[in-house]
């Protein structure tokens, strides 16, 4: 993919300044949730579930997948070695049989509750910095940007948050 063509220096600097940003970003909230997670004996995925459960109650092994943004294979290893340590567990949806949720176990609401802070509400904290204006502003730039890696990359991308997407679970999208 080509980068636009910026004839004036200063416009060139404020690109290379917003990619800096949005890397330190990425790279900060990476680093908090695996702090957060070697703290407390967890992976950072591991944590993500901890974090999505304790604030969601139960999701299906696709939801959740969906949720973290990646494949239900890469999940069902996750939620496998987190049943063994009793964090989560599953259980048969009282709905639909075919469906298996998995929730926290008394163990994974206790350590969900021990983490202090998710990496997430910090950039939350920050964001109500903005005015509602500059929030509805920003997020449209930010789905311009996410759509046109997405239209560059083609199928290579995992599936598209939508406006179930809550920053406070590290990208993870949530139902509403």
């Amino acid at each position: 993919m080509a980068l636009p063509h910026f004839e004036e220096t200063e416009e060139r600097e404020a690109f290379d300044r917003i990619v800096e940003t949005l890397i330190f970003l990425y790279t900060e909230s990476r680093r908090l949730t695996k702090e957060q997670a070697r703290a407390h004996e967890l992976t950072g995925p591991q944590l993500t579930v901890i974090k999505l459960l304790a604030g969601i109650g139960e999701l299906s092994l696709t939801e959740l997948s969906e949720s973290m943004q990646t494949r239900n294979s890469t999940v069902t290893g996750i939620i496998d070695r987190m049943e063994s340590a009793d964090l989560v567990k599953r259980m048969r949806s009282e709905e639909d049989r075919r469906v298996v949720k998995i929730r926290l176990t008394p163990k994974g609401k206790a350590l969900a509750k021990s983490v202090p802070i998710e990496p997430m509400a910090l950039f939350r904290q920050a964001l109500e910095a903005l005015s509602p204006q500059e929030a509805r502003t920003l997020l449209k730039i930010l789905a311009k940007l996410e759509k046109s890696v997405r239209d560059s990359l083609g199928g290579e991308l995992r599936p598209s948050a939508d406006s179930t997407h809550d920053a406070t679970t590290n990208g993870a999208r949530t139902k509403p």
